[in-house]
């Protein structure tokens, strides 16, 4: 697809740190992650977002829960925390039209809000 940066990450064009290597979905650490451990998981085929072929989406979301049980499992004192975070459109901060989800690590009090919250204090969210 012309003009996707994760296309040209998929294709060898662009360079990025990949950290999962599967069938149908490649991990990479973004630019900018928000937390340490941040990775964002894309298909290999271009899929605009989450809504446009189920079956890509689903198998992107069970890579992304096979990562997720690989690190919980590396940190055997306690479960790892994290969120799962995908958009669609516009109005909800998709800005790469290539179907990507984020896994972000959580620590409490890491000081990192989400879209929807409206009121911080003493970093529990209301």
């Amino acid at each position: 697809m012309s003009n996707c940066i994760f296309c040209e990450i998929l294709y060898g064009t662009a360079e990025a740190k990949t950290v999962f290597n599967g069938i149908s979905t490649l991990g990479i650490v973004p630019l900018n992650p928000v937390t340490p451990g941040h990775v964002i998981f894309m298909p290999r085929k271009h899929v605009r977002d989450f809504a446009e072929d189920s079956a890509v989406s689903a198998a992107v979301m069970n890579d992304v829960a096979v990562y997720a049980d690989v690190v919980s499992r590396r940190n055997l004192d306690e479960r790892s925390d994290f969120n799962i975070i995908t958009s669609a459109g516009p109005a909800a901060t998709q800005s790469v039209y290539h179907l990507h989800v984020h896994y972000v690590p959580r620590k409490t009090n890491d000081g990192l809000y989400l879209p929807w919250t409206r009121f911080q204090s003493e970093g529990q969210i209301a």
